[in-house]
């Protein structure tokens, strides 16, 4: 066990649910467990053969978040054995929208596939790389005539994995209606695409278990972004579906969402308008898992972590120590 792993244990939360026994079973059959990182040894969820993990990182909040997003890639692909890799980038710039450098980053970090959600168009200059560019969606709950593509597709050794966002609509901007887009773009995945992961981005934890429900057994795991707080359900529906009401924020923890806490709270009290900048302090990155049956589409586990930026820059000292004695 390396120094990070040490320190893992101590503080760094990771689940793992696992659905036993034949995916074909009947439900009472398969039992659901839940392991703390303890429970695993000191490490870090490993992969079953013959199964593609796919990691979805939680929104990301500022410069703050995109320094993490962009330490963790590595870590992302080669500890964890992620083969997909998915980030909700909507508000990676100054905390609202993203531009054309962030998206260049992430992709050069090792990101797969990047998802926006209702702050997709709040810097202009991203509208040509939606248009242009198919690792980069928009909610498939928008206006056809909206700039962005509806799904991607990335492809792995074991088979293809689509990626499609959608937006809820309590407490939301006024969208289409997201099942209705859901099922839409399924008609639209060519059959032969067996994994399938949907990111539901809305405020009501109903909005996102009504999707989990709706979806379930027909795509490969369905999870929730927006409200920047990790949820503690996740867990595989009745039909081989993996789902979580929210992966939750990759940025400043020290903060109200992302935000510097004195003039959030002092608006809060007064009404006094204040600009509610990102804040810098306690750093960490939250993301699910999911590890996906490539022949059927199924979810077989799933879970979540959050990582420290100490952490991630003891593994990357690791790594460089490393590299310096081969």
């Amino acid at each position: 066990m390396n120094v990070v792993e040490r320190s893992a244990i101590e503080s760094f939360s990771s689940f793992r649910h696992k659905k036993r026994g034949s995916l074909n079973a009947p439900r009472h059959s398969r039992i659901n467990q839940c392991y703390h990182v303890r429970m695993v040894s000191g490490t870090l969820a490993p992969k079953r053969n013959g199964t593609i993990r796919v990691a979805l990182v939680g929104d990301v909040v500022g410069k703050p978040g995109m320094k993490i997003a962009c330490m963790a890639a590595p870590w992302l692909h080669r500890r964890l054995g992620a083969d997909v890799c998915v980030i909700d980038a909507e508000n990676a710039a100054d905390g609202t929208g993203l531009r054309v450098n962030e998206y260049k980053r992430l992709v050069d970090a090792g990101y797969h596939a990047i998802t926006l959600g209702d702050h997709i168009y709040k810097k202009r200059e991203i509208i040509e790389t939606l248009a242009t560019q198919n690792n980069i969606v928009k909610p498939a709950n928008f206006p056809p005539s909206a700039p962005g593509r509806t799904w991607c597709v990335v492809d792995t050794e074991l088979g293809p994995v689509a990626i499609f966002a959608l937006l809820g609509r309590v407490f939301m901007r006024p969208v289409d209606c997201p099942m209705l887009a859901a099922d839409r773009v399924l008609s639209e995945i060519p059959e032969s695409v067996k994994m399938i992961l949907v990111e539901i981005h809305a405020e009501a934890t109903s909005d996102k278990q009504v999707m989990g429900r709706y979806l379930d057994g027909r795509v490969s795991a369905v999870l929730g972004t927006h409200t920047h707080v990790t949820t503690a359900d996740e867990q595989i529906l009745p039909n081989g579906t993996g789902f979580q009401c929210d992966v939750g924020m990759t940025g400043p923890f020290a903060s109200i969402l992302g935000r510097k806490i004195e003039p959030v709270v002092a608006t809060t009290l007064t009404f006094d308008p204040n600009s509610f900048h990102v804040a810098t302090d306690d750093i960490r990155l939250s993301a699910t898992w999911v590890d996906i049956c490539p022949k059927e589409g199924r979810c077989l586990e799933i879970g979540r972590l959050q990582w420290k930026e100490s952490l991630l820059e003891e593994w990357q000292k690791e790594q460089a120590s490393l590299a310096s004695r081969m």
